[in-house]
C-alpha cells in the first residue's frame, strides 16, 4: 500500500491530489450545469464499479464549487484542479475547512483501515457543520464509499440528509448501491458512472506511468480489469494476473494436483501484507461464480443458477465471519476454494 494512506494502492494517486480524470466528461458537464443553474441537489449519489474515478470526480467537483462559491458566476465546465490555487492546495493536503472526507478510519494499532465507517466518523460531520456554519461558504462532505457505513453510521448520515444545513453538499460514493439503505438512496440524486473504455483505461494507466505494451499483458489487463483502474493496478502491481491464472488452473485440475495448487494459492493469499490481493481474489471468485450462475440460467438450469448465486452469498458470509473472529485465513481460503469447485 501507499505510504500516504492504507486506502491508496501502490502506483495510484490519492483522489484528492489526482489532476487527471478520464472517461467521465458527460458527468462533469452535468455537475457543472446543475451547479451553475443554482438547482444542484444537496445530496448526489455517484455510483459505479470501484476504481473508475468516482472519488476523483467528487474531489474535482468539490474544488470547482469551493473555487466558485456563487453558482451563477461559476464556469460552464469543470477545469482540472490548479495545483497553485489555495483551494486545490488545501484539498490536496486535507486542510480545507470546507471539505470533509469520510472514509474508513485507520486503526492506530495496526495501521490498517478498519472494516467500516463508524458512527463516530459520522459525528465528525455534525461537528464539521457546526464549526463552519458561520463562514457563508459551501460545506461539502464526501462519503467514500457509503457502502462501508455500518448500520448506526448509515442512520446518522440519514438524519443529516433529511435536514441538511444551508449550503451543504453531500457527495455520496457507492460501488454497490444495493448495500445502501433505501432511505439514503431516496434522498439522493443518482449519477451513474460507467466503467472506463479501453482507450480511457489505457490513458489513465499511462498517466500513472504504466503504459500498456500492446501484447499479452495488455490483453489480460483490459480483459480482466473491466474498466477499473484499481483492478488494473492490482493485476499489474500486486500479482493479480498470477492469482487469476492459478485460480483458473485450480478450477480445471483434479485430484492431488488440485489440492497442491489450492495450498500454494492459499499460502500466497494469506501471507504478510496480502490484504489487497486477498480482496482481489474474492472479487475474482465472486465474478467467476456469478458468471457460472448466468451461464446456467441461459442454459435453462435454474436450479444450478440458484445454487451458484447462493454460493456467492455463503462465501461472503463465511469471509465476514472469519474476519470478525480473526480465524485462520489459509483455512478459510481452502474452504471456499473447495466449495467453489
Amino acid at each position: 500500500m501507499s505510504d500516504q494512506s492504507p486506502h491508496v494502492l501502490d502506483g495510484a494517486v490519492p483522489p484528492a491530489r489526482n489532476p487527471n480524470l478520464f472517461g467521465h466528461a458527460a458527468a462533469e458537464d452535468f455537475l457543472a450545469r446543475s451547479y451553475r443553474s443554482g438547482k444542484i441537489h444537496h445530496a448526489l449519489l455517484l455510483e459505479g464499479p470501484e476504481g473508475i474515478g468516482k472519488a476523483t470526480l467528487a474531489f474535482r467537483f468539490a474544488a470547482h464549487v469551493l473555487s466558485h462559491p456563487e453558482p451563477s458566476e461559476a464556469p460552464e465546465h469543470i477545469a482540472a484542479p490548479d495545483p497553485a490555487s489555495p483551494v486545490s492546495r488545501q484539498i490536496a493536503s486535507g486542510a480545507s475547512h470546507n471539505l470533509l472526507h469520510l472514509t474508513r478510519p485507520v486503526d492506530e494499532k495496526t495501521g490498517r483501515a478498519k472494516t467500516a465507517i463508524t458512527v463516530d466518523e459520522v459525528r465528525r460531520a455534525g461537528h464539521f457543520f457546526s464549526q463552519t456554519s458561520g463562514t457563508g461558504n459551501w460545506r461539502i462532505v464526501i462519503i467514500d464509499p457509503a457502502d462501508d457505513l455500518n448500520r448506526n453510521a448509515a442512520n446518522a448520515i440519514l438524519k443529516l440528509l433529511e435536514e441538511p444545513p444551508k449550503r451543504a453538499l453531500f457527495l455520496v460514493l457507492s460501488h454497490a448501491p444495493g448495500k445502501l439503505l433505501p432511505t439514503i438512496r431516496s434522498r439522493c440524486q443518482t449519477l451513474r458512472l460507467s466503467p472506463l473504455g479501453d482507450d480511457d483505461l489505457g490513458q489513465a494507466l499511462s498517466a500513472l506511468g504504466l503504459p500498456l505494451d500492446g501484447g499479452k499483458t495488455q490483453k489480460i489487463v483490459l480483459g480482466q480489469s473491466k474498466g477499473s483502474v484499481s483492478q488494473a493496478l492490482k493485476l499489474l502491481n500486486y500479482g493479480g494476473t498470477e492469482i487469476t491464472t492459478a485460480f483458473d488452473e485450480i478450477m480445471a485440475a483434479e485430484g492431488p494436483s488440485a489440492r497442491k495448487a489450492m495450498h500454494r494459492l492459499a499460502d500466497v493469499l494469506s501471507g504478510k501484507d496480502s490484504d489487497v490481493i486477498f480482496g482481489f481474489f474474492l472479487q475474482h471468485l465472486s465474478d467467476h461464480l456469478i458468471d457460472r450462475a448466468r451461464q446456467s440460467a441461459l442454459a435453462g438450469d435454474l436450479d444450478g443458477a440458484d445454487r451458484q448465486a447462493k454460493l456467492v452469498s455463503d462465501i461472503a458470509e463465511q469471509v465476514t465471519t472469519a474476519q470478525a473472529y480473526n480465524l485462520d485465513r489459509k483455512q478459510t481460503i481452502l474452504s471456499i476454494l473447495e466449495a467453489a469447485r
